[in-house]
């Protein structure tokens, strides 16, 4: 593996970081303070800025109107976006909608990438992913209640959605919906485009994270569907692959979640510097004088670039051998990097004492939001126990359930 960083990734990032640290940082403390509504209107203006520079959704085929970054180099240009909370918003290739575009690259129908792909890679819509239901755990995501009943030449889906990510706004879900109760486990859900505004399908709330409920792109919702009418060509890919596309889209993912938090890391660790630098214990002493700070220094130094190696080796293996090979992989970066971030971010915090809890830095807004990390997409312990076995399987043991 070449450790170079290949020029246009490099000529992105730095394009990328130039534009955060003169624009979007700026916007941070408003943000964090009045919500999204209050900086909507100028991340509209930066989003246009990004994309007349040629750098927005940046992992999209170029003639689609992306910057067709492969998965390694979009990882670079990731980091940086991750020091903002606005950062991959602004340059348009934030969660949900990222993975939905690439899911609607690889498996939507003509029909669905003209109506709903190409606005989505322009920037002129939002989406939103609707699978984790409250009344059955995420980490069984075979075990849905949601149903898109087939009638005519039409679905009708009934069920309770929460933790769906940017609905406030959204023009459409993708809903993962049982559609064959009857198929083999993985093979009873599929994948369904619901247009927002359809009957039935309303947003209940905005759920409160750790006490914010957020609002527009920034906040996750519960949403119902309630005898939602919509035609069987909204589904993408074949009936029965909602679980193996749901898998497909996990890998480049998780690739793009653990980036943004090695971003988050980095923003952190150089505040905790600044802070370590500057704040007086007493007349003539600095809290970076005292040696547990210097030891979370160091420490945190170490485990965010190794992250960042374990993570680029991932992609990498993406991009020359496909998911399929990387699985085990991705299962590591996805509890190690989560993990670091804790780490990472409490150090800061605490060595920010009291002003750490505040919105004056975005410090507490990431502590409330990327807790999350070490749950969604997989829990710790469902990734740790994966790799465990696959690797015991080496030496011998039997494959367990």
């Amino acid at each position: 593996m070449d450790f170079t960083i290949p020029q246009r990734a490099r000529e992105a990032a730095d394009a990328a970081r130039a534009l955060l640290d003169a624009d979007v940082l700026p916007l941070e403390r408003t943000f964090l303070e009045r919500g999204f509504a209050a900086v909507s209107g100028e991340l509209a203006d930066l989003r246009r800025k990004v994309r007349e520079a040629g750098l927005s959704a940046p992992h999209m085929p170029r003639d689609l109107g992306g910057a067709g970054l492969p998965l390694a180099e979009f990882a670079h240009l990731g980091e940086v976006l991750g020091r903002s909370p606005l950062g991959h918003y602004v340059f348009n290739c934030q969660a949900p909608d990222a993975g939905n575009m690439e899911l609607l690259l690889h498996h939507g129908s003509g029909e669905q990438r003209e109506r709903w792909l190409a606005p989505l890679v322009r920037g002129e819509l939002r989406s939103c992913f609707a699978m984790t239901e409250p009344e059955f755990p995420g980490s069984n995501p075979v075990w849905l209640a949601t149903t898109a009943r087939a009638e005519d030449d039409d679905y009708i889906l009934d069920g309770h959605k929460w933790f769906t990510s940017a609905a406030d706004g959204a023009a459409f879900a993708i809903v993962m919906a049982v559609t064959d109760p009857h198929a083999a486990l993985h093979a009873r859900a599929s994948q369904i485009l619901v247009p927002a505004g359809t009957p039935g399908f309303t947003i209940v709330q905005n759920l409160p994270i750790m006490g914010e409920r957020g609002s527009g792109w920034a906040s996750h919702a519960e949403v119902r569907f309630e005898n939602v009418r919509v035609p069987k060509t909204n589904r993408i890919g074949p009936e029965g692959a909602g679980f193996a596309l749901a898998q497909e889209r996990l890998g480049p993912g998780r690739i793009h979640h653990c980036m943004r938090w090695i971003g988050i890391c980095e923003r952190a660790f150089d505040l905790l510097c600044q802070r370590a630098a500057s704040r007086l214990l007493a007349p003539g002493e600095v809290l970076g004088s005292r040696q547990l700070v210097q030891a979370w220094i160091a420490e945190s130094r170490a485990e965010i670039d190794a992250a960042r190696l374990l993570v680029l080796h991932t992609a990498w293996r993406i991009d020359h051998e496909g998911p399929r090979a990387a699985r085990n992989d991705v299962s590591l970066i996805k509890f190690h990097v989560a993990g670091v971030l804790q780490q990472v971010l409490d150090r800061s915090i605490q060595a920010h004492g009291a002003l750490g809890l505040t919105d004056a830095t975005p410090l507490a807004f990431w502590w409330r939001h990327e807790r999350g990390a070490r749950i969604y997409d997989g829990p710790d312990e469902v990734h740790k126990t994966s790799v465990a076995r696959h690797i015991l399987q080496g030496y011998g043991m039997e494959k367990l359930r």
